[in-house]
């Protein structure tokens, strides 16, 4: 279980809101249940990890209407459905719009836990992969413009010769902005630099594949 996740809980049926509450929070769960989804926007807590419980059939919004409404929020919570009437087009809608499971009501303790173990899983990833990209996005803003423009060049798998050429400067100069864009992005490798320029979106991960080649002579050539 995750230390200091709380399930959020969006159902109107009271009966079954109070039912879910009762069972999470006797299995060691934090738990905030709204009856409504209007209700959940306008006091949901999205610094706090967690996930969300959300019932397909609500009176205002429907659970897809709220999913849609989170949909592209750095801090939406993953979101595991509830339904009393399977739904084939609404089920698969909900997976491929990114949720963790779909539920019919009643459902087993086991596989409800099940689930939102699963989504706390995914929102500690989703976190902890935000915290990277945030430091990251600080390293690669140390650099200035033209340090910039040679890891561009140094990603894919450019030489110093190459580069110098490219940005017309000597290639003494392209030595010393190398070595300034690795310090500063604390990489030891033009691999790992590839990585980071990845993660950061700079980059396609194809250069990975397709260009190890060239990262094989980048890396050669810090050395000369």
């Amino acid at each position: 279980m995750s230390s200091g996740a709380t399930v959020f809980i969006v159902d109107d049926a009271q009966e079954s809101r109070m039912g879910l509450s009762r069972l999470l929070a006797a299995a060691g769960y934090q738990v905030r249940a709204f009856e409504s989804a209007g209700r959940f926007l306008d006091e949901q807590d999205a610094e706090t990890p967690g996930c969300l419980l959300l019932d397909v059939c609500l009176q205002d919004l429907s659970g897809i209407e709220l999913q849609r409404a989170l949909e592209g929020s750095p801090y939406a919570h993953p979101i595991v459905f509830l339904t009393a009437k399977a739904d084939i087009c609404t089920a698969v809608q909900a997976m491929k719009s990114g949720a963790v499971d779909f539920l019919e009501k009643p459902i087993e303790d086991e596989r409800l836990i099940a689930a939102v173990e699963q989504a706390l899983r995914r929102d500690t990833e989703q976190r902890e992969e935000r915290i990277t990209g945030s430091r990251i996005q600080h390293r690669l803003q140390r650099l200035t413009a033209r340090e910039r423009q040679v890891m561009d060049h140094i990603v894919r798998g450019l030489l110093n010769k190459q580069i110098a050429a490219d940005l017309s400067i000597v290639e003494k100069t392209v030595k010393v902005h190398r070595e300034r864009v690795m310090k500063k992005t604390r990489t030891r490798s033009v691999p790992e630099l590839v990585q980071l320029a990845v993660r950061a979106g700079l980059t396609s991960p194809l250069v990975l594949r397709d260009g190890g080649a060239a990262l094989l002579r980048a890396r050669a050539d810090v050395h000369r």
